[in-house]
């Protein structure tokens, strides 16, 4: 199906909003019926004479709001939209889009690793906020220095310490506004001449980072303990990225003994690092919290990486790594020159959070939290229709596990079945780069942002969906 679309006369609407709103007027009045595949970004810019960027943003604005949804490796398509009526056109505005919010497109959505808005501390944060405004007056308007506010990066050290193992200096900290601002300051730092390792699958936003930095990416698959030191070796990898402590999305631990093969790995050639990226390691729900890669290593062959966005909220835009010694000082000669880009209120704001102890006790209430929102999904799904034919991997760490499904259709369909019933679920094999391994069937089921009542009716509905699919 080609679409032809007027850009003759938008107003003051952008290229792609313009194309969004004509694309969602058609869904509604069923111009495009629910099922039908769009075309494709490439073949659509073409026929209208726009940019590809302009129809991957009106598409992605589509999906946000439910209109459309995507298949990897197989395309776009439109949602079936039967709770929007078509019978009275709807004016798109901040207040609309207001309305159409995740929460209300979704019964539950098993793809959002958001934090549970309901959870924050908002009185305590209320408070730090009014005493900084009071005490750091005149800091607020400096700019701080380029690795970010020092009364934060001593207060970070504090916390590694005494939570990670981890007796850094302060300066060996670097803070930045989310983990992607900081893995492209890492490929300035090291340089775009290097051939980078990311796991596979994977975040997808890594090799975006990087290929945007014109660095070479190499996509290494998994084994049963991790990324393969043996794969890295064969594909010429000088800098490894690894989430040893919760791999996303597979959920892995990475075991002690290949921890110590990679930092073997890394000590062969001096241009070798491993990145480590603790991103949730907070939230182990059963035993001791893992041991970093950091910790045990001697050679200074580490960056570890962190953020707050899991263990604070998604919207405090703090990620932090640190740096060892020697590539600290290349770093304040190559890159000082950036200004710190995380407001100075916010930075005083969670420093003062963690050095009076609000963060180590909002970090126990929230694994207690979680815990019991992963013990109550579990438990539904145990009860439910799909208990005798479904697999739960991987649900001692982290805000999400990996549920094995014994299904009768492909995963796409599943993925469909379920968006159309107002559950959004990603399969494992989305997140798979080149040819992929076995791994049919298997989807992540994040239960950070829900509530109990949606996970109750999530499952029910997933239960009796499934029930028509299973073998």
């Amino acid at each position: 199906m080609m679409l032809t679309y007027s850009f003759a006369d938008i107003g003051s609407d952008s290229l792609y909003e313009h194309l969004y709103k004509c694309i969602k007027n058609d869904i509604i009045s069923r111009k495009i019926k629910p099922g039908e595949k769009l075309p494709s970004k490439r073949s659509f810019a073409k026929n209208l004479g726009i940019s590809v960027i302009t129809v991957e943003n009106a598409y992605d604005q589509l999906i946000s709001e439910g209109y459309v949804y995507s298949i990897a490796k197989k395309g776009f398509f439109v949602s079936d939209i039967n709770s929007i009526t078509s019978k009275k056109k709807i004016v798109v505005n901040h207040e609309n889009l207001a309305m159409t919010s995740d929460e209300e497109r979704y019964v539950a959505d098993f793809s959002s690793n958001r934090t549970n808005i309901k959870q924050f501390p908002f009185t305590v944060w209320a408070k730090i906020l009014r005493e900084c405004l009071l005490d750091y007056q005149e800091e607020l308007l400096i700019n701080t220095p380029s690795g970010g506010a020092l009364v934060l990066r001593k207060a970070i050290a504090g916390y590694l310490k005494e939570f990670r193992d981890l007796d850094v200096d302060f300066e060996q900290i670097i803070v930045g506004a989310g983990t992607e601002y900081l893995y492209g300051q890492i490929v300035q730092l090291l340089g775009n001449d290097k051939v980078y390792g990311v796991e596979n699958p994977g975040f997808p936003k890594m090799s975006k980072v990087y290929e945007a930095s014109s660095a070479e990416v190499k996509h290494i698959f998994l084994d049963s303990d991790g990324i393969s030191v043996a794969e890295l070796e064969r594909e010429g990898v000088q800098v490894a990225c690894t989430s040893p402590s919760h791999q996303f999305p597979t959920g892995k631990i990475t075991p002690i003994s290949r921890r110590y093969e990679l930092l073997g790995w890394a000590s062969k050639k001096d241009d070798r690092y491993i990145i480590e990226d603790d991103y949730d390691s907070e939230f182990r729900m059963t035993g001791k919290m893992i041991p970093t890669l950091k910790s045990i290593d001697v050679n200074e062959k580490v960056i570890y990486m962190n953020t707050f966005s899991k263990t604070i909220s998604n919207t405090v835009r703090i990620s932090y790594m640190v740096l060892p010694k020697h590539l600290m000082d290349l770093y304040y000669k190559k890159l000082s020159f950036y200004s710190c880009p995380v407001p100075s209120i916010i930075q005083l704001a969670v420093a003062r959070f963690i050095s009076e102890g609000y963060f180590e006790k909002h970090i126990n209430r929230m694994r207690n939290f979680y815990k019991k929102q992963r013990d109550l999904l579990i438990e539904e799904i145990n009860k439910s229709e799909m208990a005798q034919h479904a697999k739960i991997k991987e649900a001692d760490a982290g805000l999400h596990f990996i549920i094995y499904l014994n299904l009768n259709c492909s995963d796409e369909e599943f993925v469909g079945k379920m968006e159309r019933k107002g559950i959004r679920i990603c399969a494992l094999s989305e997140y798979y780069q080149g040819d992929m391994p076995k791994s049919e069937h298997e989807f992540l089921m994040n239960y950070s942002s829900l509530s109990e009542e949606q996970i109750k009716e999530a499952v029910m509905i997933m239960g009796k969906g499934f029930s028509l699919l299973k073998k």
